[in-house]
C-alpha cells in the first residue's frame, strides 16, 4: 500500500489549491477594486464577516469532499504539524503534507491570475500586518490559529462533536475575520499566505505568518496536554471521515511517531 500514499499528497496538494484559489477568489470579488458587494455593502466589518464564512464554508466542504476523505483535509501546515505534536502523524508523512500543501497553494493562487485588475488591486488576498504594526499582527495571527488548532482538537477528540468538525469552520473564521482581520488578515495557514504572496510578489512579513500560527499551535498543544481532559481523545489525523484510511497511511503513521 505504500505505493499508493502518493494519491494522499495529490489528494492534500488539490484540496488545498481548491482552498486557495475558491477561497481567495472569494476575498477579491468581495473587496477587490470595482467589486460589486463594495458597492452593496459598503461596511467594511459586515464584509469581512461574510468573507471569512464564505472562506470557512470553502474549507468546510474540501472537507466533506473525496479530496478530505483521502487525505484528512489538513490543507494547512500547522494542522498537519499539531497531529504530528500529539503523535497521529509521522514526522515523514507530515513533511510530504507540508510539500503537498505548499505546491497546493502555489498551483491554487496562479489560477487567481484570472481576476486581473481586479486581484492585483489587493495582491491577490496576500496577508500583511495592518496599521496597528507588526505586535499586533503578531499576537491576532497567535490567537486565531491557537483557536483553530484548539476548537480541531476539541471537535474531533470528543466522540459527539467528532461528526461536526468540518461546520466548525464557517463559524470560526466569521468570527476571526471579522475581529481580526484588520490586524493581520487573519490567515492562520503558511500555505494560504504562501500563494498569494508568490504570485503577487508582496511578501511583507512573511515570517510572521509561519511563526505566529507555530506559536498558536505550540499553545494549543500544550493547553490539550496539561488538562486532564479524559472525555477528548485523538483517534486519527483528519478533520472528517474517520473510518476512511484504505492505504494504512494513517494507522502506519500511528505506528512510527
Amino acid at each position: 500500500m505504500k505505493g499508493e500514499y502518493y494519491k494522499i499528497y495529490l489528494s492534500e496538494l488539490a484540496g488545498t489549491g481548491i482552498m486557495v484559489f475558491i477561497g481567495l477568489s472569494i476575498v477579491i470579488f468581495n473587496n477587490g477594486e470595482g467589486s460589486v458587494v463594495v458597492k452593496h455593502i459598503p461596511d467594511a466589518g459586515v464584509r469581512r464577516a461574510i468573507t471569512g464564512f464564505l472562506f470557512g464554508s470553502t474549507g468546510c466542504l474540501v472537507t466533506l469532499s473525496p479530496v478530505g476523505k483521502l487525505s484528512g483535509a489538513h490543507i494547512n501546515p500547522v494542522v498537519s504539524i499539531a497531529f504530528w505534536l500529539q503523535k497521529k502523524l509521522s514526522f515523514g508523512h507530515t513533511i510530504g503534507f507540508i510539500i503537498a500543501q505548499m505546491a497546493g497553494a502555489a498551483l491554487g493562487a496562479s489560477l487567481l491570475l484570472v481576476w486581473g485588475r481586479q486581484g492585483k488591486s489587493i495582491a491577490y488576498g496576500a496577508t500583511i500586518p495592518g496599521p496597528q504594526g507588526i505586535a499586533a499582527a503578531f499576537i491576532g495571527e497567535v490567537v486565531t490559529t491557537f483557536l483553530l488548532i484548539a476548537g480541531i482538537f476539541f471537535f474531533t477528540g470528543h466522540q459527539r462533536l467528532k461528526n461536526y468538525t468540518p461546520f466548525l469552520m464557517p463559524a470560526l473564521y466569521c468570527i476571526t475575520v471579522f475581529a481580526e482581520g484588520p490586524l493581520s488578515g487573519t490567515s492562520t495557514n503558511p500555505a494560504r499566505s504562501f500563494g498569494p504572496a508568490l504570485i503577487s510578489g508582496v511578501w511583507t512579513g512573511y515570517w510572521l505568518y509561519w511563526i505566529a500560527p507555530l506559536t498558536g499551535t505550540l499553545l494549543a498543544v500544550a493547553l490539550f496536554r496539561l488538562l486532564p481532559l479524559k472525555s477528548i481523545q485523538l483517534s486519527i489525523a483528519k478533520l472528517y471521515h474517520f473510518q476512511h484510511d484504505t492505504t494504512g497511511f494513517f494507522a502506519h503513521s500511528e505506528m512510527n511517531t
